[in-house]
């Protein structure tokens, strides 16, 4: 079975997003420079630095196998209009799955809970990653015991208020090891190991 990932950019005083589930602040360093990457579905290209493309790279070329999201996220995202730029298959954890779903172009689908959509993940992608894309599931799967790493592509500003990243965790301490550390541009790339 492959590792449980959570992968997001967080400003140095560890939002996720603004009060507003704005990431522009976040997201830059995906146009900070001269090296072009596409991933799965060409409608996503990037425009990122050698570092970046090192960290970024092996996610958009076949690594993820599946990719778990909140409904909150999926409808901010329009779905990804139904192919994440992985190309991997979007579970979505929500309490009511929306009547017009994007995401029925791609494998994967609808979750009352955590659990049961990383269960359907991970038979999704077997040996490859399954990647946890926000903060509230990432919260739940680190409380459980579930997730195998984090990756943080900490950006240099402060947001002051926002979606906490880690703020609400509930077994705590957890131990992580590392860093693996690529320094972009406008962005360091953090890699931890959580440590069971």
């Amino acid at each position: 079975m492959g590792k449980v990932v959570s992968a997001l950019s967080m400003s140095l005083d560890g939002f996720v997003a603004d009060e507003h589930d704005g990431v522009g602040e976040l997201i830059g360093w995906y146009q900070s420079g001269d090296v072009e990457i596409s991933g799965a579905d060409p409608r996503w290209t990037f425009h990122v630095t050698e570092a970046s493309a090192r960290f970024l790279g092996p996610a958009l070329t076949g690594g993820v196998g599946a990719l778990i999201c909140g409904r909150r996220w999926f409808d901010r995202t329009n779905g990804w209009s139904g192919r994440h730029p992985a190309g991997c298959p979007i579970f979505v954890v929500t309490h009511a799955a929306p009547a017009d779903r994007p995401g029925d172009k791609t494998p994967g689908g609808f979750f009352p809970d955590a659990m049961s959509a990383l269960e359907a993940a991970q038979a999704e992608a077997g040996d490859r990653i399954v990647a946890v894309s926000t903060a509230g599931l990432t919260r739940q799967y680190l409380d459980a015991g579930l997730l195998d790493e984090i990756r943080v592509s900490l950006v240099p500003v402060l947001l002051g208020e926002g979606v906490s990243f880690f703020g609400g965790l509930t077994v705590t301490p957890v131990r992580l090891a590392g860093p693996e550390v690529i320094e972009g541009t406008g962005v360091t790339h953090l890699t931890y190991r959580v440590v069971r």
